[in-house]
């Protein structure tokens, strides 16, 4: 879906033309947003948050209109709300460099992530912790795997490491542990969002690391498929609507870099 200009005309009669706003989209494909909202969310509620979302990300307003909305919809049958203080998800803007306009990525926050876990069905105990410079910590993997963190009462220090842990109501157990230069490797490499301006890595860099430890623990627990199907929309740029945002394959894109100093796009497609 381009981005299409209406006709007007200004008080001297004149043609001009006028940029259609997010709210002329939503309007225009107020069908298909009614056919793929679940059962809970009201298309005013869509709306609403759509809203919300566009005034308080700066970049939304200028990104592509379907990648916002395809963005919104996959956050709406999640069941988690977008860029707000729950930090449930993120639509986040970035410009490729293969497209005119910049587009919106999906993202999952640590919380959502945690939430979609509970909603499985299979876990007593989901949870991430940071572990800093005075707190007690012990960690042993091996035939006996030990994991014991006691924080300090005051004066914690740097973060130095991230883990991770689930416990199934069967009663099985793992955890995961990564060091504060392990996770900052792991985003540089793997996401796209790392150097933005708008990246969360940026404003709520500890929970950003216990998302990235509990992606990795979650892997070996016994999740449902619908858990596994929430998780692989994370990090994800679409460009249409479905029932099953699921079911909608995702773009591949290469993403210019934004430095996250200055804001000046670095293109090194």
């Amino acid at each position: 879906m381009s981005v299409n200009q209406g006709i007007i005309k200004n008080a001297t009669g004149t043609v001009v033309k006028k940029e259609k706003t997010l709210n002329d989209y939503i309007k225009a494909m107020d069908g298909e947003i009614k056919k793929a909202l679940p059962s809970v969310i009201t298309p005013e509620r869509f709306t609403r948050m759509a809203l919300t979302a566009v005034r308080t990300t700066p970049g939304l307003a200028e990104c592509d209109p379907m990648s916002f909305l395809a963005a919104m919809m996959s956050a709406a049958q999640l069941g988690l709300e977008p860029n707000t203080p729950l930090g449930q998800a993120y639509l986040l803007p970035f410009k490729s460099s293969k497209k005119e306009k910049p587009e919106v990525q999906f993202q999952i926050g640590y919380k959502g992530l945690i939430d979609l876990a509970y909603r499985s069905g299979e876990v007593e105990i989901v949870q991430a912790q940071c572990v800093y410079e005075n707190d007690t910590f012990e960690c042993e993997f091996g035939i006996e795997p030990k994991l014991r963190h006691i924080p300090a009462d005051n004066n914690r220090g740097e973060l130095v490491k991230v883990y991770a842990m689930f416990r199934t109501k069967s009663g099985g157990y793992g955890y995961e542990v990564m060091s504060v230069e392990d996770i900052r490797a792991h985003a540089a490499k793997y996401s796209k969002a790392y150097s933005s301006n708008f990246s969360p890595w940026k404003t709520s860099f500890e929970e950003m690391a216990k998302k990235t430890v509990l992606k990795r623990v979650l892997k070996y627990a016994p999740l449902k498929s619908d858990f596994m199907r929430a998780v692989a929309q994370d990090n994800t740029v679409k460009q249409e609507l479905n029932e099953d945002m699921s079911a909608v394959e995702p773009e591949e894109l290469s993403f210019v870099d934004i430095d996250g100093e200055t804001g000046e796009v670095m293109d090194n497609a």
